[in-house]
């Protein structure tokens, strides 16, 4: 895999786990969540602070070092990989809470952050915070995280806001029975009238924006083109695993188009992690082509993914796995192959784009 990332000690020593999440990713499977041992490695190279502000311990990494570790990470186990994702992601989130927020959640070594944003719950207003009802869908990795920032709409205007709360205050629904990104952990959590105080409830506009006037360059990015990168890196690691899996059984022919077809999906991703790592360094603005870009990008990374490992087909168990790994990365409602490109074709066709 080429590399140009800010931190490539992290990309290093991601790779060098990769070994330890392959031997435990069919148990996994098996389970329907990560290996003991397979968090661990990944809290021992360091990739449970990739977006954790440096204030509080973190790497504060740019988003090229993010997709290349995820990369390496999904090299080994795509649910792993995904799982990371979403971690660094929902870090990201808390980095934007008040103060004594992240000091509170930050306090806890190496701590695991999953989130929702979609507000499927509400946050009704009490003395001294807000008072919590509904449930989130899919919330990756939610039986082995300490901290949601799963949102809500705030009553009476029903304003989203994002809530950080301990995993221990709501309820895990054992329901993520799938084919593919099983060790995930995709599970639905549950709110019922849980108390959130008023210092952890945080608007959600102003966190999905992007901040040009930050201290920290990864807060200067809007969240979806970060988020939908972090995301996609997976498919581009699943890619390589089925290529380096399939070495020696494969036709030649299969291994060399399946070989260009992960060049190619790497290539995508990439490029949207130096547009958003460019753009932030300078606090440029961002346009509605830009957004457009990063989602076409993103949706052709992780077709050629799925062509990738396609193309060798299911012959061994460990090629299995990785096969409904990146079919289930393909059908995530923001990597949709035909989502992004519906959303790139107004600008290819010279229109500016709503949104």
């Amino acid at each position: 895999m080429m590399h140009g990332t800010g931190q490539p000690e992290l990309v290093r020593r991601a790779a060098e786990i990769v070994p330890v999440l392959r031997a435990h990713a069919a148990w996994g499977d098996e389970n329907r969540r990560l290996h003991e041992g397979a968090v661990e490695a990944m809290a021992e190279a360091g990739v449970l602070r990739l977006r954790v502000p440096a204030e509080h311990g973190g790497h504060e990494a740019d988003l090229a070092t993010v997709v290349d570790v995820i990369s390496e990470l999904a090299r080994g186990d795509g649910s792993a990989a995904w799982t990371a994702a979403v971690w660094a992601i929902s870090t990201w989130v808390v980095g934007q809470f008040p103060t004594e927020v992240r000091r509170e959640v930050f306090a806890k070594p190496d701590v695991r952050v999953t989130g929702i944003l979609s507000p499927t719950a509400t946050a009704r207003p009490v003395a001294g915070g807000v008072l919590v009802n509904g449930r989130w869908a899919f919330t990756a990795g939610a039986p082995q995280s300490h901290w949601t920032t799963n949102a809500a709409l705030l009553l009476p205007d029903e304003s989203p806001v994002a809530l950080a709360i301990p995993l221990v205050d709501l309820e895990v629904v054992d329901d993520w029975h799938t084919t593919g990104l099983r060790a995930t952990g995709s599970v639905t959590t549950v709110a019922k009238d849980v108390f959130v105080p008023a210092e952890r409830v945080l608007r959600l506009a102003p966190v999905l924006r992007a901040h040009p006037d930050a201290a920290e360059p990864m807060f200067r990015a809007p969240f979806m083109p970060a988020a939908c990168a972090a995301v996609s890196a997976p498919a581009v690691g699943l890619a390589r695993a089925a290529v380096e899996v399939a070495r020696g059984s494969a036709a030649p022919s299969a291994l060399r188009e399946a070989t260009v077809l992960a060049d190619e999906a790497e290539v995508h991703a990439r490029r949207t992690a130096a547009l958003v790592d460019l753009k932030a360094a300078g606090g440029e603005e961002w346009t509605p082509e830009d957004r457009a870009g990063v989602r076409r990008d993103l949706g052709e990374a992780c077709l050629r993914a799925r062509d990738a490992v396609d193309v060798l087909g299911a012959g061994s168990p460990a090629l299995h796995r990785i096969r409904r790994d990146v079919h289930a990365v393909n059908l995530h409602a923001v990597l949709h192959p035909n989502a992004n490109a519906e959303r790139y074709g107004p600008v290819f066709l010279g229109n500016r784009p709503r949104g």
